[in-house]
């Protein structure tokens, strides 16, 4: 048979995700029935928004963690990327807790994500049809359960971070996490955990995936720049870090001051609060995951999982 005209006969493979049951246009399907064309718009050019979101169990069940605050930043950036979603911040909302009730989740992560179809291949996507589809997959500690307890080793990226007038940087699109990505892969090629990038101008951005606090003389530092995405879990970090009691100040900071800092650490969904032992090989603090960022991570996930009810604005509590 010749090469033209030969056919496969290897079986069809599955994710090892474990996504279950997808939301995909409206309709829950089996995720092997979850299929795109290989003509994709967002496949060919990264024209595509997504969130990534969590829900924790509970003493009341599953709880998503400040789903209303994802959903509509989805739609933020939706429309920073032009693209005329006809969803709804409740509709959703309700498409992300239906998939968690289908798949039975107790806690899982959580992607909906938009992207362009493939009616149209070109660099305009606007004859493509827009898609909506949500999964839920089960997610441990992001990067690794010897990071939380040590704490994480940083590399500062030779990738800079996109400037604004370079990439939409306040959209969460799929075309911008190439950035991420190369940063991640090299950090981690070189036996680091994760990576640290800078912006153009030399001052510290984020991780590839998290924003950056950092603690020096009682003080709490959040990194602020106009390249970060408005980071959820870095906003509920500063509530919660005030209070406690901790004067919370946001700051631009080059790398050098990071390793003077008594401690530091990355938040974000995936990698919740995750402390900092050193970066480029230089010991930050005393070279091992600080009592205060523990202490954070402790507080962050009481309150993600339900047990402070004082935060209880903040849990979509899925199965009531």
């Amino acid at each position: 048979m010749s090469a033209q005209t030969s056919t496969s006969t290897a079986p069809a493979t599955t994710s090892s995700l474990d996504a279950g049951l997808i939301w995909f246009d409206g309709q829950i399907v089996p995720e092997a029935e979850a299929k795109v064309s290989v003509l994709t718009h967002a496949l060919h050019y990264g024209t595509s928004v997504f969130e990534g979101i969590r829900a924790y169990e509970t003493e009341r069940g599953a709880a998503v963690f400040r789903l209303r605050e994802h959903s509509k930043r989805l739609l933020d950036s939706a429309k920073i990327m032009g693209m005329p979603a006809p969803w709804s911040v409740e509709e959703i909302d309700r498409a992300i807790l239906e998939t968690i009730r289908a798949n039975e989740r107790q806690s899982c992560y959580i992607r909906p994500l938009i992207w362009y179809g493939a009616e149209s291949l070109g660099v305009n996507p606007g004859r493509n049809k827009l898609h909506m589809m949500v999964a839920t997959l089960p997610w441990g500690i992001y990067l690794g359960d010897d990071a939380v307890r040590k704490g994480a080793s940083l590399l500062t990226s030779s990738w800079r971070r996109s400037s604004g007038d370079i990439m939409p940087t306040k959209a969460k699109a799929g075309g911008n996490y190439v950035n991420s990505v190369l940063a991640n892969a090299d950090a981690r090629e070189l036996g680091f955990d994760e990576a640290l990038l800078l912006d153009k101008e030399g001052f510290v951005a984020e991780g590839s995936g998290e924003n950056v606090f950092f603690l020096r003389d009682g003080v709490l530092y959040a990194i602020a720049h106009s390249v970060n995405l408005r980071g959820i879990t870095r906003d509920t970090v500063i509530t919660l870090a005030r209070d406690m009691g901790t004067i919370v100040e946001s700051t631009m900071a080059t790398r050098d001051e990071l390793y003077t800092a008594d401690e530091a650490f990355m938040v974000g969904t995936a990698a919740e609060v995750t402390p900092i032992a050193s970066i480029d090989k230089r010991a930050i603090g005393t070279g091992v995951a600080g009592p205060y960022g523990l202490a954070m991570r402790e507080r962050y996930l009481d309150v993600v999982s339900g047990r402070l009810p004082e935060y209880h604005e903040w849990l979509t509590f899925v199965y009531e």
